[in-house]
């Protein structure tokens, strides 16, 4: 009560500030210039997939399908984050509204939470595929595949809508630092005046419950693809292993955050600004090199697009 009645008496925060990489200059300026790299990577890496996917017809594939949305959403995950830390740079205050912060956190919380859910759809289609062959565009057709498309970007949706429902309604009159480069729920909770232990519960329950459940139930499917792979023949089973393979190093490096932010309390420590920078710039830059240096049917779809806008050129 004692609280709540201070909150009422005192100015609501209308601003955070935001606690960058680093508070050395040099150091901001290195991560200034990794981070352009990374996304600028990231913009084109992602962008040629979807172009690529959408261009060829031999991608039409319930795969490629889930790959394209899958290189869509990395554009926006990082596009969220990257350029207000990018501007935040050249800036000593590095402000930002607590209307842009809560922005920020429902789309963040949006396209991360989609992309689990769009692994796990990834995950089972490669079930289907490798184990069930004959029945693969029986079970993935593509009215299965869109719905299971408008599923996902729907459970995301109501995710992030619940996350970002809590954090609105705390008062918050100060502290006003953000301990990392962008808004997210368990570093902003840390800063409203009021007791959120529940909201913190929730969150775990919430978040941390989805990358838990949703890593194990990939782990699992891999595994019995794993399995199946054992009695099939070396040159199916070679290219089964590539697509595998990819998808797991990006399922470790996307849930291995969510699962250590999301599943404990709202505590910082020196490793979360390392594990942010992997989920926001890291990650989805590497999605793009992982499945198309290691797929051939991708790389000899974009071989193609690019000898097709050469010839236009020299026309």
């Amino acid at each position: 009560m004692e609280e709540a009645s201070l909150c009422n008496q005192t100015t609501l925060l209308t601003y955070f500030r935001l606690g960058g990489l680093s508070v050395n200059q040099k150091v901001q300026i290195a991560g200034f210039a990794m981070f352009l790299i990374f996304y600028v990577f990231t913009l084109i890496g992602n962008i040629l997939i979807v172009i690529t996917v959408i261009y060829d017809h031999r991608l039409h594939t319930p795969m490629y399908f889930f790959l394209s949305n899958l290189s869509f959403i990395d554009v926006c995950h990082s596009t969220v984050t990257v350029p207000k830390m990018l501007i935040d740079t050249w800036s000593e205050e590095k402000l930002i509204s607590f209307d842009i912060c809560v922005t920020q956190m429902f789309f963040l919380h949006l396209f991360a939470c989609t992309e689990i859910f769009l692994l796990t759809v990834m995950a089972y289609d490669r079930y289907v595929a490798i184990c069930k062959p004959l029945q693969y565009m029986t079970v993935m057709n593509w009215k299965v595949c869109v719905l299971l498309a408008v599923a996902l970007w729907t459970g995301g949706t109501i995710h992030s809508i619940a996350l970002t429902s809590l954090t609105i309604k705390l008062p918050y009159c100060g502290p006003d630092e953000i301990d990392n480069f962008f808004c997210d729920v368990p570093q902003v909770i840390k800063l409203a005046c009021t007791d959120t232990h529940i909201i913190e519960i929730l969150i775990i329950s919430n978040s941390g419950l989805i990358s838990v459940v949703c890593f194990v139930v990939l782990v699992v499917s891999y595994a019995v693809i794993l399995v199946s792979l054992r009695q099939q023949i070396s040159e199916g089973r070679r290219k089964a292993l590539s697509t595998c393979a990819a998808h797991l190093t990006v399922v470790t490096l996307f849930l291995g955050h969510c699962i250590f932010i999301y599943s404990r309390p709202s505590t910082s420590l020196p490793e979360d600004k390392i594990v942010s920078v992997f989920f926001t710039a890291v990650t989805p830059l590497l999605n793009p090199i992982i499945y198309t240096l290691r797929n051939e049917d991708m790389k000899n779809a974009l071989n193609k697009l690019m000898g097709r806008m050469e010839g236009k050129e020299k026309q």
